[in-house]
C-alpha cells in the first residue's frame, strides 16, 4: 500500500521540481530570441517541399542566414551597411561670428577725387512737355527816355592877356538846352554823362598872338593858336570828350608872356563856343 502511494506521489513531485526549475531559468535569462535556431529549422522543415522543388531557395536561405548571423565586431570583417530609406545628414559645426566680430572703427580720411571720365554721347531729345500756366503780370517798366544836351554861346567883346589866366566869359546865348551852360562862370556843366562834341571859333588881332586852351575841369585838353600877322583871321578848334557827371568844360586865355588877344566888337559876334551830346552813357 505504501509503495503504491509512493509510486503515485513521485511523478507529482518531479513535475513540481521541473516547473520550479523552469521558472528559475526564465528569471535568470531575461531575454530570449523569439525563434531559436532549432525552431527556425523546424519551421523551415515544413517547407521541405519548396526546398526540394526549387534548389535556389536553399542558396537564398543560406545566404540570408549568413548575412543575419554576421557580427560587426568580428576581426577582419567590416560591419554590414544597411540601407536606410531616410536621408543621411552630416553634422556641420557652426561658429557664432558675432562673438569674433570686433568694435566698429573710426571713419578714415576721404581720398582724393579720381580723374574725370570721358564725356558720354548726348542723349535723344525728350518729349515736349505740357504747356505751363500763365504767369502773373509784371510791374510796369520805364518808358524809353532820350537824353539831350546842347549849347551855343558867343562873345562880342575883345579880350587882352594879363599876368594871369583869364576865363573866357560869353555874353550872347544862342542855344542853352536845359541851362547846362552857366553864362556867369563861362563853363558847361555835365548833367548827362556820355560823349560830347565841342568846337571853338575866334578872330585873331592884327600883330598879336592868339593863344587859348579848351579846358576839362582843370586840365588842358586842346590848344587854339595863331601867330602874329599883319592881317586878322578866323581860327577854330574842335574835339570830342567823354564826360562824367559834374565835369566842366570851359575856355581860358593864356597869361601874357607876350601880347595875346582875341578880336571882337559890339556889333558882330566873332567868338563862339559850341557843344552837344552825341551819345549818353546810359544808352550803352
Amino acid at each position: 500500500m505504501t509503495q503504491v502511494s509512493v509510486g503515485h506521489g513521485m511523478p507529482l513531485l518531479v513535475l513540481c521540481i521541473g516547473l520550479l526549475m523552469l521558472m528559475c531559468a526564465r528569471w535568470a535569462e531575461p531575454f530570449r530570441a523569439p525563434y531559436p535556431e532549432e525552431e527556425l529549422d523546424r519551421h523551415d522543415s515544413r517547407k521541405d517541399t519548396d526546398y526540394h522543388r526549387d534548389p535556389s531557395y536553399k542558396e537564398s536561405r543560406d545566404s540570408r542566414r549568413t548575412e543575419e548571423c554576421r557580427r560587426c565586431c568580428d576581426p577582419g570583417e567590416e560591419p554590414l551597411q544597411y540601407g536606410s530609406p531616410y536621408p543621411q545628414y552630416q553634422v556641420v559645426p557652426q561658429i557664432n561670428i558675432t562673438i569674433l566680430k570686433g568694435e566698429k572703427g573710426e571713419n578714415g580720411q576721404r581720398g582724393s577725387y579720381g580723374k574725370a571720365g570721358k564725356m558720354g554721347q548726348m542723349g535723344p531729345r525728350g518729349p515736349l512737355g505740357l504747356k505751363g500756366a500763365k504767369g502773373n503780370v509784371g510791374p510796369q517798366g520805364n518808358a524809353c527816355k532820350s537824353y539831350f544836351a546842347a549849347f551855343s554861346v558867343g562873345r562880342k567883346k575883345a579880350l587882352h592877356s594879363n599876368d594871369y589866366y583869364q576865363t573866357l566869359v560869353f555874353d550872347t546865348e544862342l542855344v542853352n538846352l536845359y541851362g547846362h551852360f552857366n553864362m556867369f562862370t563861362g563853363k558847361f556843366f555835365c548833367y548827362v554823362p556820355g560823349i560830347y562834341f565841342f568846337s571853338l571859333n575866334v578872330h585873331t588881332w592884327n600883330q598879336k598872338e592868339t593863344y587859348l586852351h579848351v579846358m576839362k575841369n582843370e586840365k588842358e585838353t586842346a590848344i587854339l593858336y595863331a601867330q602874329p600877322s599883319d592881317r586878322s583871321i578866323m581860327q577854330s578848334q574842335s574835339l570830342m570828350l567823354e564826360l562824367e557827371g559834374d565835369d566842366e568844360v570851359w575856355v581860358r586865355l593864356y597869361k601874357g608872356e607876350r601880347e595875346n588877344a582875341v578880336f571882337s566888337d559890339d556889333f558882330d559876334t566873332y567868338i563862339t563856343f559850341n557843344g552837344h551830346l552825341i551819345k549818353a552813357k546810359s544808352e550803352g
